[in-house]
């Protein structure tokens, strides 16, 4: 097995790597921007775990190149994990479009270019698994993170309608909502508790839900429960709310 982990910098995507590389013998290609950082993780994970381990410069914004590099695989992924986003400053996003052009394109548009990519090679092959990591922040809008909980929402409906159109191709598309993650993203935030999960925590449940061919996982599980809840709050009573 050959794992392809899009934006391997971030700290759930280093704990999912590491994740498939112990418990499937998987070979690991790496992808992100920061190479020097990228570097260490991939030499880690090849003496850690001795399985071969590649650090790719991959700039999802970088139109011209996308396909060069998932083309430049040899050989080609069976697994397939995006985890790049951006969450980005909403005030700014309000005040200067260009911030909110960043936060929905890294967060949804450039994720389904990539993916169109992948798609169209997997369905050639006839097998493989594609992994999306989107947020419970997409189950509704919150005046906190409205650009942020948009492209997100935008990112689950796009892996849940390439599902239905991979589904008779031999392939399988998951898609995971995390809630709180204690990440260098979150840093310095104060989330609670009881309601954060390691990075860890996620890269368990990211790969349970692959040996398992689940189709939506919430991480941690409770999240299922409290976005149901927040989705059934009504919309008068919602919007005074300071969430």
């Amino acid at each position: 097995m050959n794992l392809l982990v899009l934006g391997a910098n971030s700290d759930v995507a280093h704990a999912v790597a590491k994740k498939f590389a112990g418990a499937e013998k998987a070979g690991i290609y790496l992808a992100s921007r920061n190479m020097e950082t990228l570097e260490k993780k991939a030499q880690d994970i090849q003496a850690r775990f001795g399985v071969r381990a590649k650090a790719l410069f991959f700039d999802a914004a970088d139109t011209a190149s996308r396909k060069n590099v998932y083309d430049s695989l040899d050989p080609k992924p069976d697994v397939v994990i995006l985890a790049f986003g951006y969450l980005g400053d909403q005030e700014k996003a309000q005040a200067d479009f260009s911030e909110a052009e960043r936060i929905i394109n890294t967060n949804f548009t450039h994720a389904a270019a990539i993916l169109e990519i992948i798609a169209e090679d997997f369905k050639k092959r006839g097998h493989g698994f594609i992994i999306g990591i989107s947020s419970v922040a997409g189950n509704r809008g919150r005046k906190s993170n409205y650009f942020y909980g948009a492209a997100k929402g935008a990112l689950t409906v796009y892996l849940s309608g390439l599902r239905n159109r991979l589904s008779d191709s031999g392939i399988h598309v998951i898609t995971v909502l995390p809630g709180f993650i204690n990440t260098k993203m979150t840093e310095g935030m104060g989330l609670p508790a009881a309601l954060t999960a390691s990075p860890d925590d996620v890269a368990e449940d990211i790969y349970a839900a692959f040996k398992k061919k689940k189709h939506v996982i919430y991480t941690k599980w409770f999240w299922k429960w409290i976005m149901i809840i927040i989705r059934s709050i009504p919309e008068t009573i919602f919007k005074r709310m300071n969430l």
